[in-house]
Order: structure tokens, then sequence, then C-alpha cells
């Protein structure tokens, strides 16, 4: 019983579980919050997403994601560099 009562504790407290991929800037747009990165792919950031104050062609960079939605990608939760 006390196991099974441990697992439900981990289980509440961890974290959402997250995708991560990781790639080069070659073009951020801040007004439109549009980032693409070097293998082509497009990443549209929400308002809310943590990111660098600027990021600029070159910088590597983490996404960390949510998995789902229609394109395969619920929502960006953090961007850093590195």
């Amino acid at each position: 019983m006390r196991l099974l009562v441990a697992a439900m504790f981990l289980a509440a407290a961890s974290p959402v579980f997250a995708d991560t991929t990781a790639g080069k800037v070659l073009t951020f747009n801040p007004k439109t919050r549009t980032l693409v990165l070097d293998d082509k792919t497009v990443w549209q950031l929400d308002p809310a997403t943590q990111m660098p104050d600027s990021l600029t062609p070159g910088d590597s960079v983490k996404i960390v994601y949510t998995g789902g939605g229609e394109n395969g990608i619920d929502k960006v939760l953090e961007i850093t560099r590195g």
C-alpha cells in the first residue's frame, strides 16, 4: 500500500513530459515570434514561451515542447542557448 501511495505522489509531482530538439538559428523574427532552424523547421512561438532576450543566426538552441496538436507540437515551453 505504501508503494502505491508513493507512486501516486511521484506521478502527481513529476513535471509535464516534454520532448526536446536542438539546432542552429537560421532566422528569428521577434515581431511575429517565428523561429526557423538550420534544418528549415519553423517554430511559431507563444508569448508565454520562455526564451533568451535575443536570438541571432548561428546561435545553437535547445527547444523544449509538448507533443500533440495537428502538427505534432502542442506548445513550445522553453528555448535555451546551448
